[in-house]
């Protein structure tokens, strides 16, 4: 899944795992990149079918779609934060 092979996504991936709606603004994310460059990759994600949007007012709302991941490819995001949370547990 190319949505899923840019190591920015992945971080955003990782932090929404918690399966939780968290608002659209860099310091939520930690990324290191522009607010442009977080919005194009919240894009391919959401053109992908891995996150949804919600609009409240001019606020974006973004979250993973878990329960589609899982029916489409199973063990895909457990696959996918194990590997993020690895290093750090090794660590």
């Amino acid at each position: 899944m190319r949505a899923l092979s840019d190591p920015v996504r992945l971080r955003l991936v990782a932090v929404l795992a918690d399966g939780e709606y968290h608002p659209c603004r860099p310091e939520e994310f930690d990324a290191g990149v522009h607010k442009s460059t977080l919005s194009h990759h919240f894009r391919v994600l959401r053109e992908s079918g891995v996150t949804m949007t919600r609009l409240d007012g001019r606020n974006h709302h973004v979250r993973l779609r878990t329960e589609d991941l899982a029916e489409r490819f199973p063990g895909l995001l457990a696959a996918v934060t194990h590997d993020l949370m690895a290093p750090a547990e090794a660590g």
